[in-house]
């Protein structure tokens, strides 16, 4: 048989291959339309190499019941939702907040959406400094007498990392449980003997959604993007600093770090704790002995700021966090203000944004001034340019790298987590966001919002305008493939 002839079968048969995938896009697997056609591109585009891309980022997860819960635990759930639905409507008890009136149907969306509890007795710390957010963290960890159940997306080997490991491993000594999980990719610089002395100590170390055989990680686009801990079950963290040096200002390439961060306590930290159990069961088998149980302490606190604590994956058909958010643009009344290091929506995001701007309402909005990621930077740019022309204000922070995702409702209700405004943290990542109903918290992240403004540029139409032809063609090409950044 002659070279051409296999050269042409060859051909045919991975046509054949490439249009069996483009089907299997686009019948075998619900998924979003634009991200639907982004897929298209790259395995009409790139034969062959498209579908082994498509092999490790493009694959759906399973979705039923995905943290495998008992039907008496999902029961169980079903009730706590419809119970405190029921309190929120007939205004009873504890549920019977004056800001519970206005945001009614915030809460009882994200109550059944992604199963939201609300707490009421709670209290936070807002932390927007890596060195002030460590060293509350590495204060509480020394203090910590029961358990420390901690997680994070990036745990770097540098030595912020291993001192934190370091002083996991002397609570582990002095008879602490410690349970951690980290991001399989997220974290992949840690080495398995790291753990050595904390395992050795009882401590439990777990690794989310791990490569095949040590090598191969076809969920690679499936990250669990959550930073969380809960100490003694009475303390908690969230929100978007991971653990490594450039969060403490330390790299030269980002400069300063400007991230939000959350320390909380009350009623709220258990719920933190139930989100971090169902993560840490799936990573291992769910543990049934007493001993090994998580601890829900009982606490003190009187105060009110009343929480959710909302969270969302590609588990689920959902995208519990982007609909949050859109939701409390959507009842936006003055002002929303927008802080986040990408800014990639989709349009049903953009769509909420345009309107609350024809509205009248003020919306300021704040992205990074020196991007981490060039790509992302221009498709940025070409949502913001659009909301530009609707009255937006957009700010670009110059003082180093603005890592921030929270968004400010009428100096009323906030949220604060690891959530950025883009398809891989609304569709792909496992994420967790705090909405706090509390004008206290909502005026403190108002305000170090105008402090960032003060060291920021402000970006115009004119600026947009202005932009070189190259930067025009780049933005073009990003925001084509925006829903699979």
């Amino acid at each position: 048989m002659e070279w051409s002839v296999i050269i042409s079968w060859g051909l045919y048969i991975v046509l054949g291959l490439n249009l069996l995938f483009a089907l299997a896009v686009i019948f075998a697997e619900r998924r979003d339309v634009g991200a639907t056609w982004a897929w298209l591109l790259v395995l009409f585009f790139l034969p062959i190499i498209g579908f082994i891309i498509y092999l490790f980022l493009g694959r759906q997860l399973k979705k039923d019941n995905f943290f495998n819960l008992s039907v008496e635990e999902r029961s169980f759930h079903a009730l706590q939702v419809d119970s405190q639905i029921e309190q929120i409507r007939r205004k009873e008890t504890a549920l019977a907040q004056p800001v519970f009136e206005k945001y009614e149907q915030l809460l009882e969306m994200n109550l059944r959406s992604s199963k939201s509890l609300i707490s009421v007795h709670n209290k936070s710390a807002i932390m927007h400094d890596g060195e002030q957010k460590f060293k509350a963290l590495m204060d509480d960890i020394r203090s910590a007498e029961t358990e420390i159940n901690i997680q994070y997306y990036i745990i770097q080997r540098d030595a912020l990392g291993k001192a934190l490991i370091h002083e996991l491993i002397e609570r582990a000594k002095a008879g602490v449980k410690v349970r951690l999980l980290y991001d399989a990719v997220g974290s992949r610089s840690l080495r398995d003997s790291d753990f050595k002395e904390l395992i050795a100590h009882d401590g439990e170390v777990r690794v989310f959604f791990p490569p095949t055989l040590g090598l191969i990680n076809f969920k690679l686009n499936n990250r669990n993007h959550r930073k969380v801990v809960i100490i003694d079950g009475k303390i908690g963290y969230v929100g978007g600093f991971n653990v490594g040096t450039e969060y403490l200002g330390l790299v030269e390439k980002f400069g300063y770090w400007r991230d939000t961060h959350l320390r909380v306590e009350g009623d709220v930290v258990y719920h933190l704790q139930h989100r971090f159990i169902l993560d840490w069961n799936y990573s291992g088998s769910k543990h049934h002995d007493p001993e090994n149980s998580f601890c829900f302490a009982r606490h003190d606190i009187k105060d009110k700021s009343p929480m959710q604590i909302v969270t969302s994956g590609p588990n689920s058909d959902t995208e519990h966090l982007k609909n949050m958010m859109i939701k409390m643009i959507m009842s936006a009344k003055h002002r929303v203000i927008i802080q986040t290091p990408y800014f990639i929506p989709d349009t049903s995001f953009m769509d909420a944004c345009k309107m609350a701007l024809l509205s009248g309402v003020k919306m300021d909005i704040m992205i990074p001034g020196k991007p981490d990621h060039p790509f992302v930077m221009w498709a940025s740019l070409s949502f913001l340019g659009e909301l530009l022309d609707y009255g937006a204000n957009v700010y670009m922070y110059e003082q180093g790298f603005l890592h921030a995702k929270t968004l400010v409702v009428d100096d009323e209700i906030s949220t604060v987590g690891t959530t950025n405004l883009d398809a891989r943290s609304f569709r792909l990542n496992f994420e967790v966001n705090a909405v706090i109903y509390d004008q206290r918290v909502a005026l403190e992240l108002a305000s170090l919002f105008e402090s960032d403004v003060a060291v920021s540029r402000k970006y115009t139409v004119d600026d947009y305008a202005a932009r070189k032809w190259t930067v025009r063609m780049r933005e073009g090409v990003s925001r084509l493939l925006s829903p699979i950044l």
